[in-house]
């Protein structure tokens, strides 16, 4: 199988306005809106460094309550 067309299928969520703003756009070039955000996705500029700090960080970021202990006075 040609890795290329290996395929990923995802949903996405947009507002109204985001919408509206990718139809008008697929209207106006005539491209569907699959290959417009594949060109967008292919834009992005991301190192393997930067791509490995976020995704340590989205591991490591985790909020503990931790109770304390009652203080006798």
């Amino acid at each position: 199988m040609n890795k290329k067309w290996a395929v990923k299928r995802m949903t996405i969520n947009l507002t109204s306005t985001e919408s509206e703003k990718l139809e008008r756009y697929c209207a106006i070039t005539g491209r569907p809106a699959t290959d417009v955000i594949r060109e967008l996705i292919r834009s992005l500029e991301v190192t393997h460094l930067q791509a490995s700090e976020h995704f340590t960080a989205m591991k490591t970021t985790s909020i503990t309550h931790v109770p304390q202990p009652a203080s006798i006075g």
